[in-house]
């Protein structure tokens, strides 16, 4: 008999099918909301971007916007982010943008909740061990946040965020059972601005979210229920919407997708080496985290084989490629989305591969890998297997 739990994210509801503009004046209204700050990012915030189109679609009721969080969630754009919004006695954030700009605005909540004004303050409540640490999760919720995703990495349906400490460049995790934005909305036709190589990447990312948990040695009636329904819906979507990036059915099938291969993750069965991998290559040097998965996955996937054959005949399965190796499936995907699917592309080569894998052992995604990962040489074999 199989055990474990599956967790719902704090979250009142997921709305589709609407403009996201007026999901959100609803939303407000519900909430007994007047005051709406915007956060986003400087290529969604110009003068004449999308997000200062929606902040004039929701005319007074947005009281101002702070477009200055830069990729991987900076803890200064976290705490600059947080002073506009305090200062604007914003009383509902609204997160506009991808991974870093909802990561960041969980963050954002953390400093309005606890009077955070400095960056080293948010230290002591970084996930890990160590006598300085301070759980997050004591702080009373405030001000809550509604979130509107224009790519795919699906951080608006978890409880965690991902903020990079500048000084170490380590990205470093945090959580709080309040953290899961309030709401989502999901709007095909915001994403319409989101560049192609961003909406595909990420895409990437939800298709490494479904995958690794398929793979994941303990089984969920519900989380593989929904992740093999998503990546389902995300091979079939990001494939039409290459082919067509005007396609808002096909873009809205990618948002689905990516809703429910994140929602396997509930389980809190963890995922594996392709995202612990990922996350070094993100927060030490800079990559992508939808790129890391067009590079990482398809190698680990290699690498487990004997270790989930089953599991990974599924995947292929589900990607439509049954007679394939999952290996090949993703690795030909990556290649027909025009996207890198090796680290020479990104300039780094076999002299990084050690540091890369140390700095990897300690992450949580190594514990819960199908072949059980021993030390450092295991992952530089990863690692070669994507050169």
């Amino acid at each position: 008999m199989i055990q474990g739990a599956y967790r719902f994210p704090r979250q009142d509801a997921v709305i589709y099918g609407s403009a996201a503009h007026e999901a959100v004046v609803e939303l407000a209204k519900r909430y007994n909301a007047s005051r709406l700050f915007l956060l986003t990012t400087r290529s969604l915030g110009g003068p004449s971007g999308p997000a200062a189109k929606f902040a004039a679609a929701l005319g007074p009721l947005c009281v101002g916007t702070f477009s200055a969080i830069a990729s991987h969630s900076p803890r200064s754009d976290v705490i600059a982010g947080a002073a506009a919004a305090r200062e604007a006695k914003a009383d509902l954030l609204i997160a506009f943008g991808g991974g870093s700009v909802i990561d960041a605005t969980k963050l954002i909540q953390l400093c309005l909740w606890a009077d955070i004004t400095e960056a080293d303050q948010l230290a002591p409540y970084r996930m890990g061990r160590g006598d300085d640490r301070k759980d997050a999760a004591q702080i009373p919720a405030g001000i809550r946040m509604i979130a509107i995703p224009t790519t795919l990495s699906a951080a608006e349906f978890t409880p965690f965020a991902g903020v990079t400490d500048g000084e170490k460049q380590v990205k470093e995790s945090y959580t709080h059972p309040d953290f899961a934005p309030r709401a989502v909305i999901l709007d095909p036709a915001i994403t319409l601005d989101t560049p192609m190589r961003l909406w595909s990447s990420t895409g990437m990312k939800a298709i490494d979210h479904a995958v690794e948990q398929l793979c994941n040695l303990e089984r969920s009636p519900m989380g593989d229920a929904v992740a093999a329904e998503g990546l389902r819906l995300l091979a079939k979507g990001l494939r039409a919407t290459h082919d067509d990036p005007a396609d808002l059915e096909a873009r809205a099938a990618c948002q689905h997708g990516m809703w429910l291969a994140i929602s396997g993750a509930a389980t809190g069965r963890g995922m594996g080496a392709s995202h612990a991998i990922g996350h070094t290559l993100g927060g030490s040097y800079g990559v992508p985290h939808g790129i890391t998965s067009c590079i990482t996955l398809h190698a680990t996937l290699q690498w487990n084989r004997d270790y989930s054959v089953d599991r990974q005949t599924l995947v292929s399965r589900l990607m439509g490629k049954r007679a394939l190796p999952a290996a090949d499936v993703v690795r030909d995907l990556v290649k027909s989305l025009g996207l890198p699917w090796r680290l020479s592309e990104l300039l780094l080569g076999a002299s990084h591969f050690r540091a890369i894998a140390e700095h990897t052992l300690h992450d949580r995604g190594i514990r819960t890998n199908p072949r059980p990962i021993r030390n450092a040489d295991d992952i530089v074999e990863i690692l070669e297997l994507c050169a």
